[in-house]
């Protein structure tokens, strides 16, 4: 149905005094990835029984498979149905062109990260693009986010360890984060001080100390990538250092397949498999629970 100027842009002042809220408040807002309604619905079902906020995201397979405009529309129908506070977030999109076409749609939180589609771009590449989001954002307000180098992983199961020694060559820097966010005027930085996409056979180790380092340097909002499979105390003490997003896919893809495949495991002649999914849509519910419990936002949402 869409949404009209007026209607993004006071949806967009909305997710902007989230953001203050989450850092006066020392507490962290969720962003959970989605690629199909059952997830969507247990990620809303969670920020309903938790009076939590959240936001939706959706990267560019998960665009290309349920489209901008759709992802807008359901989550303006959950957002009634459920009576949530969320908010819609383009997570790593890979061009201007990408996150121009997101901010057109509606969404309130734009991610771009030019070094997904290129690794090998360079700084100021990466700063001049970063900053054509930032003037085009202003049309609605959205709130934008970058970083200045590729972030690793892959949002999936592994099975190598972490390599600490290589992921440390990758850590954000309090100078290097400070020069970014001036160079560029973004809303949010993505530290990277440990954080990994995807699930690893050892639990993710996080830096703190340089975490608050660079809070200390930099005046926006801070968002931590690679959230999943992370032990939830570290998720703890970063929204009382200030962070105020923390993104979270490969869990929730875990426990859509390994639920999905004990469901089709026990019920072998149900091929309508719609009828399997409650179980699916309640172990999503609980993964995003135990995410909003770790980060502080339980009661947190403004209705």
């Amino acid at each position: 149905m869409g949404l009209t100027i007026q209607e993004i842009r006071e949806n967009c002042l909305r997710a902007r005094h989230l953001m203050q809220r989450s850092r006066q408040q020392k507490f962290a807002v969720g962003a959970f990835n989605i690629d199909n309604q059952e997830t969507f619905i247990g990620i809303c079902r969670a920020a309903q029984a938790q009076g939590s906020p959240v936001l939706i995201e959706v990267s560019h397979g998960e665009v290309q498979a349920i489209g901008l405009e759709n992802t807008r529309d359901m989550l303006d129908n959950y957002i009634k149905e459920f009576g949530i506070e969320a908010y819609l977030n383009l997570d790593h999109s890979p061009t201007v062109e990408d996150a121009k076409r997101a901010i057109d749609a509606g969404f309130e939180f734009i991610h771009i990260d030019v070094s997904q589609a290129r690794h090998d771009a360079t700084e100021e590449e990466i700063i001049k693009e970063t900053t054509q989001v930032v003037e085009y954002a202003k049309f609605t307000g959205a709130l934008v986010e970058s970083e200045p180098h590729y972030f690793g992983g892959g949002s999936n199961v592994f099975k190598e360890k972490i390599d600490y020694e290589e992921i440390k060559k990758t850590f954000s820097t309090p100078l290097g984060s400070k020069e970014f966010v001036a160079s560029t005027g973004i809303d949010t930085f993505a530290a990277a001080v440990g954080n990994l996409h995807g699930k690893y056979p050892v639990p993710k180790t996080l830096d703190l100390d340089l975490l608050k380092k660079i809070r200390d340097a930099i005046d926006c909002n801070i968002s931590l990538h690679g959230g999943s499979d992370t032990p939830l105390h570290y998720f703890e003490e970063a929204a009382r250092i200030g962070v105020s997003k923390i993104n979270i896919n490969s869990d929730l893809r875990y426990a859509f397949r390994t639920t999905l495949e004990e469901e089709l495991k026990n019920h072998p002649d149900e091929f309508a498999v719609m009828k399997l999914m409650d179980k699916v849509k309640d172990a999503i519910q609980k993964v995003v629970e135990e995410k909003i419990a770790a980060f502080g936002s339980a009661g947190k949402a403004v209705l």
